[in-house]
């Protein structure tokens, strides 16, 4: 039986570079995707040029009726997932003395409360009396998690939120479910960084280079094939969450490139 996976957030950057992973590896990839059709589709064609089985389905995570039908598209084709990748984030520059409320609530709907959505909409997928089969969610996190500053607020919290529930969800799906975490280093640049400054933050980390980003999606795939492993994060991230900062990495180089003039 052909594994199935979904991979939220798919078209673009890491989430591509799961679904291409998976789809390497015999799985049947799903690459969701909100805005990047042309993407997702090129990416699916390619997948299938090479004999492996993808297809592009549109949803926005902040919508929970699309989130059902979405899932229910999936399921009547083919049956219940084998994987879940809850990939798909908002990333928004924030602090919690300047809080919008309204851009959190919609901040906190992606990045914490779809995932939340579709684990449970993957677990009611299966249907009771089944023989248990190996199916898992996994949930992408950050290593900030693990490294804790101040900025982006909103994100963190989403963040910190969605790295406890891997242990609760853990608990509460099994034995039908495992559920897992992987908390990347800084991979792109992101927001308004420029390639001078990701260049050097990057390489802030034990082990001074960038996060291969192939590398975390080849641990996404490692979970998912892994049956004994399960309410656990791993974090991959040459180390860059044992090196504590004040601030985000990019303003911390950003002040060493562009130190304040005396006046």
């Amino acid at each position: 039986m052909t594994r199935r996976v979904l991979v939220t957030g798919g078209a673009h950057r890491l989430g591509a570079l799961i679904c291409r992973q998976f789809a390497q590896a015999g799985w049947e990839v799903w690459c969701h995707y909100q805005h990047s059709a042309e993407a997702a589709q090129a990416l699916c064609d390619e997948l299938n040029r090479q004999g492996r089985k993808a297809h592009s389905i549109q949803a926005d995570m902040a919508d929970e009726a699309q989130r059902q039908r979405m899932m229910q598209t999936i399921n009547t084709q083919g049956g219940p997932l084998h994987c879940l990748v809850n990939n798909a984030a908002r990333f928004e520059p924030d602090s919690a003395g300047q809080l919008n409320l309204d851009a959190t609530r919609e901040l906190l709907e992606v990045n914490l409360l779809a995932p939340l959505a579709l684990s449970s909409l993957m677990s009611q997928s299966i249907p009771a009396g089944q023989p248990v089969a190996d199916r898992s969610i996994i949930h992408v996190l950050d290593q900030k998690v693990f490294n804790l500053n101040p900025d982006y607020f909103s994100y963190t919290v989403s963040k910190l939120a969605l790295e406890r529930t891997v242990e609760l969800q853990a608990q509460a799906l099994a034995p039908q479910l495992r559920v897992c975490g992987v908390a990347p280093g800084l991979m792109y640049p992101s927001g308004p960084q420029t390639q001078a400054n990701f260049d050097q933050a990057s390489r802030i980390n034990l082990m001074r280079k960038a996060t291969d980003p192939a590398q975390v999606a080849a641990t996404c795939l490692f979970l998912a094939e892994n049956p004994c492993i399960t309410g656990v994060t791993l974090t991959v991230d040459n180390g860059q969450h044992l090196l504590p900062l004040p601030r985000d990495v990019m303003f911390v180089v950003d002040e060493l490139l562009n130190p304040p003039h005396d006046a």
